[in-house]
């Protein structure tokens, strides 16, 4: 008998505890943005390995161009910056965190494209990028994608980057792929990887961390643009956010954070992005 209600305890507390939590392991959040804002607070993905656009430093403090755009949506909303969570978000887990609600949106080099859109929905654009190169300063013999055959190319897990220019300007190249950017950059600085490809701007930002090393190609082959993913259904939460970017823009704050987190690497500031919606 007292087996038996053991293990019935212990079903309970194995029930609260799932109930609690959901499948991920996250609490459950509100059905949108705006309910978490109303409630003054907000849980934010972003990267926190990308300099000049969503970085953890050493300090624990929280730096770059996703960063001020996510801080200044939340200002928008009513949320005060000590009252946003931030969490870490990867290419492999951003459509999860969003639609099982373990953050609010994501700020994080999130390229809009229609296969993501299927899963979740995007405000914005907030920076239009092009995909680039990312090489060592010392190496001028690759000035393009063309020039990619027998290289090495690192991209991280889950982009589509390097397959893209392997599929479209170079199919020798070797492909190498990481979980994250700075272990890219890594390889590439221990000469085990001769480029990585991937946006324009947060190519800058690490060049930006490395300039007497590193230097970009800065030949971008490709129109694209990141966008701020969000619950799908979530409509009212989208045009709030898109209000904030255009306000943002049109105060002049959007430029100045692309000047004072990316302009020192030479990164050339492109001109703001129509909002849709």
């Amino acid at each position: 008998m007292r087996l038996r209600r053991s293990w019935r305890a212990t079903l309970c507390v194995l029930v609260a505890a799932a109930t609690m939590t959901g499948c991920g392991g996250e609490p459950p959040r509100p059905g949108n943005t705006l309910a978490s804002a109303d409630a003054g607070k907000l849980t934010i993905g972003i990267r926190f390995d990308q300099p000049g656009m969503g970085l953890k430093t050493l300090n624990k403090t929280y730096e770059g161009f996703d960063i001020d755009v996510a801080r200044y949506i939340a200002a928008e909303l009513g949320v005060e910056p000590e009252d946003i969570t931030w969490v870490e978000t990867r290419p492999a887990n951003r459509e999860n965190f969003i639609t099982g609600g373990a953050v609010d949106f994501v700020v994080g080099a999130y390229t809009i494209d229609e296969e993501r859109k299927r899963q979740v929905a995007f405000a914005g654009p907030y920076l239009p990028y092009g995909q680039d190169l990312l090489v060592r300063r010392t190496d001028n013999s690759i000035t393009g994608p063309q020039s990619l055959n027998g290289k090495r190319l690192c991209t991280v897990s889950e982009s589509t980057s390097a397959q893209y220019v392997k599929d479209t300007f170079a199919h020798d190249t070797k492909l190498v792929q990481y979980k994250q950017y700075s272990d890219c950059v890594s390889s590439l600085l221990a000469n085990l990887v001769d480029a990585i490809t991937t946006g324009n701007a947060l190519l800058s930002g690490y060049a930006g961390q490395h300039p007497e090393l590193l230097k970009v190609v800065d030949k971008p082959f490709t129109q694209r643009a990141y966008g701020i993913g969000l619950r799908k259904d979530d409509a009212a939460s989208r045009s709030k956010i898109n209000e904030a970017l255009r306000k943002m823009i049109a105060s002049g704050a959007w430029r100045a954070s692309l000047q004072a987190n990316l302009g020192p690497s030479g990164y050339t500031i492109p001109a703001p992005p129509a909002i849709n919606g």
